[in-house]
């Protein structure tokens, strides 16, 4: 089995900022690929940031220069460092891993985490 723990939401101010961790844990050959998504009230689930084994990373367009995504691959861990949050970032941050469990796994398997609350207040 594999697991995705996040930690790191919270409520936080207009202008604030928050750090969310994601561990992945449990049968794990390696990971390709890590991810944060979000989902607000009423809205889809969209792509926040992304980052790679190799370190490309990816943000959207609502993420680009307020956040950052970094991965801890001893660790399989990924973080995402949140600066200068809104209100329209209040949402259930998921995180999304691309793992491949054993060394003769011919497909990866994408993984989710339970969800963290991040809520930004006027």
């Amino acid at each position: 089995q594999v697991q995705l723990v996040e930690s790191g939401g919270g409520l936080v101010q207009s202008g604030g900022s928050l750090r969310l961790s994601c561990a992945a844990s449990g049968t794990i050959f390696s990971i390709n690929a890590m991810a944060w998504y979000r989902q607000a009230p009423g809205k889809q689930r969209e792509l926040v940031a992304s980052t790679t084994s190799r370190g490309m990373t990816y943000y959207s367009e609502s993420a680009k220069g307020r956040f950052t995504i970094s991965g801890d691959n001893a660790k399989n861990t990924v973080y995402l460092q949140m600066n200068s949050l809104k209100p329209e970032d209040t949402a259930v941050y998921y995180c999304n891993a691309e793992i491949k469990r054993y060394s003769w796994s011919k497909l990866d398997t994408h993984y989710w985490g339970q969800g963290t609350q991040v809520t930004v207040s006027d």
